[in-house]
């Protein structure tokens, strides 16, 4: 699959948040592309800069929330979605503050996923890549994912959907599990093979040495996740 990249994602601020990468631009283009925001309430979980809640506005959706644990993020995508002429109602606060608000009929979420070593990187970060509460997610990777994955159904509507982005390094399978566990339909929807961005690239020696990539592996296959409830 091609990534066509959102204009979106070179015109917002993204001072101090998760700036728009491969990762929001598959999870775009797979809303667009399954057309499931139209008409229909949205909920972006892990908002970040806004760039997916603002597409999903831009798509026609009848209303779109989003959720950061992150004050500057929710301060930036408000005036984000403000500058792109949308309407997005952006809260402060995790899954369980979005309960309040259920249900939804489409689900979005570009969680942090990315394992993370308990002793710290060992290599420098570039600011540009976000701060780290964006992406590192606990040793397995699943810190954010196994809880958003129990949650899901309860914040669905019936016949609602939830679009997911993944990690391969994440535990796939495991969330799919886990999805359908909870009385959900899981496949993966989409996939993209990238070459390691800063983060993984810093962490590229932990992960050969803990077994998670073969050695010299440098590329990341994402995928969306695609839910959806009877």
């Amino acid at each position: 699959m091609t990534i066509s990249y959102s204009p979106l994602s070179n015109s917002l601020a993204v001072d101090g948040v998760y700036p728009p990468q491969d990762d929001s631009m598959l999870l775009i283009d797979t809303l667009e592309r399954t057309g499931l925001a139209a008409g229909r309430s949205v909920l972006d979980l892990c908002t970040g800069s806004g760039v997916v809640a603002i597409s999903a506005a831009a798509m026609g959706a009848s209303s779109v929330t989003a959720f950061d644990i992150c004050p500057h993020a929710v301060r930036c995508s408000r005036s984000n979605a403000a500058d792109a002429g949308v309407h997005v109602d952006v809260r402060e606060g995790s899954w369980t503050g979005a309960l309040d608000h259920a249900p939804f009929e489409v689900i979005v979420s570009n969680p942090p996923y990315v394992p993370t070593p308990s002793g710290g990187d060992m290599t420098w970060i570039p600011p540009s890549a976000g701060p780290a509460r964006a992406w590192n997610a606990g040793r397995d990777g699943r810190a954010v994912l196994d809880p958003l994955c129990h949650s899901a159904a309860a914040l669905l509507a019936d016949g609602g959907s939830l679009l997911m982005v993944h990690s391969a390094l994440a535990g796939v399978e495991r969330s799919l599990d886990l999805l359908r566990f909870n009385g959900l339909d899981a496949n993966v929807v989409a996939s993209q093979s990238i070459p390691f961005g800063p983060v993984l690239s810093a962490r590229a020696a932990w992960f050969e040495l803990t077994g998670q990539i073969e050695p010299g592996c440098r590329t990341e296959e994402l995928m969306v996740i695609r839910a959806d409830k009877p």
